[in-house]
């Protein structure tokens, strides 16, 4: 049994890690400054004898000892990262600083929870992990792209330096349930506006693609690749293959949700990318990965789930 912090730990993908790592017997301790994250999420966990909760922004150094660190602190959808973007890019920075520094002291190892949004709008077609990305560095998303891809860079330097025992995954879209209600994401935005009867909001003509992994499928590759022999680093692209269009997925939910709900179409944000699909080739031989759940059925979890928070 290991001693585990996870920052973050209140958010989307940092509780149902948290809810993993309990499973498996570890120790968590879940640490998360409730920016994005909601004491809702792991108020399940709060008697379990394994569990502790910390208030604690990562922007500031913490004296703990633990065996590992997952670093997932970080407001990561266009509206939470974008109302203060300075902040967005000194928790990246500086929370990437101080939980190296805090790795470093008590030789922990460590991973990074980094994005998709590293490869900017691709010029290559699906991203593979020797991919540098098109990354515009003074718009509006570039607090959180610029800011992940500068984690990186700290982590692969307190790897060369210090011989830090590091891992870093880069995270392709990821839905399922805990997933904030009002975070400007698309699964999340079509399912709400689906069950409360609004028109479904596409941006652009809908014909831009991404791949949509299920929370579980996600978390089960973060886990593997934490377990990895010390040495391997990735980065590696931990996401659904399939490809699906925006509109494709709005016609979806709708059919799931059912209703009167129509599609309507705004204006296409800047930086916004076009395309999006992880080549999945590194995870499939090093961590013998896939996903395992398909739209449909995740889509019907994350479903419920809203259908449960929102009284639909």
């Amino acid at each position: 049994m290991s001693r585990v912090l996870v920052t973050g730990g209140a958010g989307f993908l940092g509780s149902h890690l948290c809810d993993r790592l309990l499973r498996d017997g570890h120790d968590v301790l879940c640490v998360d400054n409730f920016f994005t994250g909601s004491k809702s999420n792991v108020a399940h966990l709060r008697s379990h004898p394994s569990f502790e909760l910390l208030r604690h922004d990562v922007t500031f150094p913490l004296y703990v000892e633990v065996d590992r660190i997952y670093n997932l602190a970080c407001p990561a959808s266009p509206v939470h990262y974008q109302h203060d973007p300075v902040q967005t890019t000194k928790t990246s920075v500086h929370g990437a600083i101080n939980m190296l520094g805090l790795a470093k002291r008590v030789q922990a190892r460590i991973l990074q929870a980094s994005t998709s949004e590293v490869y900017g709008d691709p010029e290559i077609h699906p991203q593979t992990e020797d991919y540098w990305g098109k990354v515009n560095p003074i718009g509006i998303r570039s607090c959180y792209d610029e800011g992940k891809r500068c984690a990186e860079t700290l982590f692969f330097d307190y790897h060369r330096q210090h011989g830090l025992d590091i891992k870093v995954v880069r995270i392709f879209n990821t839905y399922g349930p805990r997933m904030h209600p009002n975070d400007g994401r698309v699964v999340s935005n079509f399912i709400v506006q689906a069950l409360r009867g609004e028109d479904i909001t596409l941006y652009g003509d809908g014909s831009q693609t991404r791949s949509f992994c299920y929370v579980d499928d996600l978390i089960e590759a973060m886990v593997r690749m934490m377990d990895t022999a010390a040495g391997l680093t990735g980065p590696i692209n931990i996401g659904n293959p399939r490809e699906f269009t925006i509109r494709e997925l709005a016609e979806r939910v709708l059919a799931l949700v059912g209703g009167t709900s129509q599609l309507v179409y705004r204006p296409l944000p800047s930086d916004d990318p076009r395309q999006r699909q992880p080549d999945i080739t590194q995870a499939r031989a090093v961590l013998g990965w896939e996903p395992r759940i398909g739209l449909d059925d995740g889509l019907r979890e994350t479903i419920a789930y809203f259908r449960r928070l929102l009284g639909r």
